[in-house]
């Protein structure tokens, strides 16, 4: 799981800086969840004494604290023979949305682990799992009894996920690629300086801490939104309003 961690964080590192008109990442996962949870339980039962245990949970936080930061729109697609489970779930986490395939003829199964509450610690010091339910911290303190305290290994599928807010959006085999599809050509086409400031906001809420206001306000808006030509140059959106002419939008992000 380090060299996977170290791997996505090299990911995360060219995509950013050589890929700048790429404004959208799709997460995808494959392989056992099982075997996900079952490393994370390992990981985790040894973390306060084995050096290494806690090496690969500061790898995995620093690499998914990275992700949170990213100047892209996040979609994660949950499909038949992923493995979005524990350590691995914290990146749908991450995303902003998460799409899953209902379909009971190729079941699928989202999972969480104890790494899911507390070791791997957003920004702001708030678990995803906190960010998500920001208002129902009660929701929180149910799956950490299942989990933590009663040890059950906890499996969701598409639906179950969605009506416990996991995912975004659980279509069946009929609409899934469909609503993918227009999810995808939706958010494209939209500004990508406006989605930036939109999103980092969205993925910080509640407390603040100095890298949520630097990373997640005062450099979204301040420096991607209203400083670049996408804004304010002569063919920036905030030039353009009222008038009968279309913005051009520069499409690289930082």
């Amino acid at each position: 799981m380090l060299r996977l961690f170290r791997e996505l964080d090299d990911a995360i590192c060219r995509l950013r800086f050589n890929e700048e008109e790429i404004g959208l990442w799709l997460l995808k996962t494959e392989g056992d969840p099982d075997l996900v949870a079952a490393h994370d339980a390992a990981i985790a039962a040894h973390s306060a004494s084995d050096w290494f245990a806690r090496e690969v949970i500061m790898q995995a936080a620093r690499t998914l604290r990275r992700l949170d930061v990213t100047a892209r729109s996040l979609f994660a697609l949950v499909e038949p023979g992923s493995c979005f489970a524990g350590c691995l779930m914290e990146a749908a986490l991450a995303c902003d949305r998460a799409y899953a395939l209902d379909d009971p003829d190729r079941p699928l199964a989202l999972g969480l682990s104890p790494l899911n509450f507390g070791a791997l610690p957003m920004g702001h010091g708030l678990t995803r799992l906190e960010t998500r339910f920001q208002h129902r911290p009660e929701a929180v303190q149910s799956l950490r009894k299942r989990v933590v305290e009663s040890g059950e290994r906890l499996r969701f599928d598409a639906r179950e996920a969605a009506e416990a807010g996991i995912v975004t959006v659980a279509a069946d085999a009929i609409d899934y690629d469909d609503e993918v599809r227009v999810a995808i050509e939706e958010r494209t086409s939209l500004s990508p300086d406006a989605l930036t400031g939109m999103e980092a906001s969205l993925r910080f809420p509640g407390a603040e801490s100095m890298p949520t206001k630097i990373f997640g306000r005062l450099s979204a808006w301040q420096n991607w939104v209203f400083q670049r030509p996408n804004a304010t140059g002569d063919q920036g959106a905030l030039k353009c309003y009222g008038k009968p002419s279309r913005p051009a939008f520069d499409w690289r992000r930082t």
